[in-house]
């Protein structure tokens, strides 16, 4: 898979004035690698890191992703690629409640959709965080015999009542200074199920005074007896995601471990379990060390996991992959694109402040890509009939529109005209508005690639409702002709021929909330729901459109641009969503 080095210069990223700093100071250069994760003993044997980095992507596998996922997929890969290093796909899989298969194979889709690989120095970097178990335990043990680590017997509430606030420090656990060898037996005792869930649990031994909370004694391993997707029953003690992030990225030889703002208070925490480790040999240094930036805040959308599953549970939307969910395989199906959403990374930068993206520069990204890769198609997607009267029955003619304005190299395609045509009912008005240039009785337009027609009346049925416009056109005009120009008209009008029309089913997809930020202050973020977010329609389109593949974008002239849906279009008849109109109309 294509991975292109930026061409141009990125919003500003301190990340990368770190990394630049670490190549020019030559902090990793005396790294070893061995070909696969491992300890120190491990990588000493190895050669020197053919990567000048290595980063990752650690997601945890217990649902989908979403577009602030796709910033951190962006940065980690990207620093990775833009450096000559490597970024590990890594399944954060410590938990054995709430991962699944689904969510595994949905995740490497989406990395993979959006234009990046881990496979490096002929090498596949995909690592589950449950093949690690055993070293895991092996770095718990180490740290219960050099006094590190201890079983604490404590209720989830006594520990509650002991761990002190803010303000006011914690109390030692009484098991605290058991001695190391009665902490090591019942560490072996929970590993060999000779406990129930809750009955202890493993603490390291820090500070209970610390003004960090997450230094107050932090656990780092629990019984759970629970069937892990990757290890079934071996195990029924797990390690807690703070302890093991850190041994799963120095185990990869991870340099870089780029985080969010939330696990800024665990950074402590992260270098005290690495440099216990390594004082007992079992890791080596340079060890990784661990950087936080500000996470996705983005208008108009909710992205917290609780808020999109109550979503899809109380079924406000279709699904996980509903098109207006933020969602990557939601967004995907939308029509939006990897190229747009790696241009959004690339103009919102990275910073440590957090603060509000407006929704639109998404947008203006997936339309920017879109207008350079979209071909141009014709849709009519509120009809009516406009009759040629002149025009001879029966018969219909070739007229050519270019498949993209911007490259003549794609050449153009056939458009049939006839003497009856689709047109959009806006593009009509008996009594004309100020300013209003298309068809009305009297006045002149060009069909877009077709003739100069001039309106003649139109029929209503017994409400008084338009059905039919009537018109004649000027032989002489046709787009293309040394007659093209005789006539000059100020309206343009797009259609599409009756006979050759395919009607097809359109949802035209708005944002989701009506709110920039939904459920701000007291309200609740349901109340803001735009229950406008999609309409759908039964369409006329050119015929070039009933061969549309799913997946296949185009932009349907003066309306916007629209994707074959990949779920619902079968072979010759395509179900098209909206992505994104030509322009804004949210702008206030």
């Amino acid at each position: 898979m294509s991975e292109e080095k930026t061409t141009n210069a990125p919003a500003s990223n301190f990340l990368r004035n770190i990394v630049e700093r670490d190549l020019a100071q030559g902090t990793y250069v005396s790294r070893r690698w061995a070909g696969t994760p491992g300890d120190a003993a491990h990588h000493a044997a190895g050669e020197p890191d053919p990567a000048k980095i290595r980063t990752r992507f650690p997601p945890e596998p217990n649902g989908y992703l979403h577009i602030g996922h796709a910033k951190s997929i962006c940065l980690n890969f990207g620093l990775a690629r833009d450096y000559d290093g490597v970024c590990h796909m890594r399944f954060d899989d410590t938990n054995p409640e709430k991962e699944e298969q689904e969510y595994v194979d949905s995740i490497t889709d989406a990395v993979q959709w959006l234009g990046f690989g881990w496979d490096k120095f002929g090498k596949s970097h995909l690592y589950y965080a449950s093949n690690y178990f055993d070293f895991m335990y092996r770095a718990a043990e180490y740290l219960i015999e050099s006094g590190h680590a201890y079983i604490d017997q404590q209720s989830a509430e006594e520990m509650r009542a002991t761990r002190g606030t803010l303000t006011e420090p914690g109390k030692n656990s009484p098991w605290r200074d058991r001695p190391a060898e009665e902490s090591l037996r019942l560490f072996r005792e929970m590993r060999d199920d000779k406990h129930p869930d809750g009955a202890m649990l493993l603490r390291a031994k820090i500070d209970m005074a610390s003004p960090n909370i997450n230094l107050r004694d932090p656990a780092i391993y629990r019984i759970k007896h629970a069937t892990h997707h990757n290890t079934g029953d071996k195990w029924c003690i797990y390690p807690m995601y703070t302890y093991a992030h850190p041994l799963e990225d120095a185990l990869e030889g991870v340099t870089h471990s780029i985080c969010t703002l939330e696990f800024e208070d665990q950074r402590p925490f992260y270098d005290w379990v690495l440099e216990r480790l390594a004082e007992g040999g079992l890791l080596a240094h340079p060890l990784p060390k661990q950087y936080e930036f500000a996470r996705l805040n983005l208008t108009y959308v909710v992205l917290s996991k609780r808020k999109l599953i109550d979503l899809v549970e109380d079924q406000y939307v279709s699904g996980w992959d509903d098109p207006r969910m933020p969602t990557l395989v939601g967004t995907r199906r939308r029509g939006y694109t990897p190229e747009g959403f790696r241009l959004f990374a690339d103009r919102i930068g990275v910073s440590k402040a957090d603060s509000w993206i407006e929704y639109t520069i998404l947008e203006d990204c997936m339309r920017d890509t879109l207008n350079e890769s979209a071909e141009r198609r014709i849709a009519v997607l509120d009809p009516i009939k406009l009759v040629i009267d002149n025009y001879p029955e029966g018969q219909s003619e070739d007229c050519f529109a270019p498949n993209h304005p911007q490259k003549p190299e794609l050449g153009k395609r056939v458009v049939p005209l006839s003497r009856e045509l689709w047109i959009e009912r806006e593009d009509f008005m008996e009594e004309p508005s100020k300013g209003y240039f298309r068809l009305f009785p009297g006045n002149k337009v060009r069909l877009r690639y077709g003739y100069v027609v001039e309106c003649i009346g139109c029929e209503k049925d017994v409400d008084g409702n338009v059905t039919v416009v009537h018109c004649t056109y000027l032989p002489e005009t046709k787009s293309g002709t040394p007659g093209a120009d005789s006539i000059k008209v100020k309206g343009n009008i797009h259609w599409v021929s009756a006979p050759h029309a395919y009607t097809a089913e359109v949802r035209l997809y708005d944002r989701l909330f009506q709110e920039a930020n939904p459920g701000a202050g007291d309200r609740n973020y349901l109340d803001d729901l735009n229950r406008d977010s999609v309409k759908i329609i039964s369409a006329q389109l050119e015929a070039a459109l009933k061969d549309a593949k799913p997946e296949e974008r185009f932009q349907f002239e003066r309306h916007g641009y629209f994707v074959a849906d990949r779920k619902d279009s079968t072979e010759g008849k395509p179900v098209f969503n909206r992505t994104v109109t030509l322009r804004d109309a949210w702008q206030k």
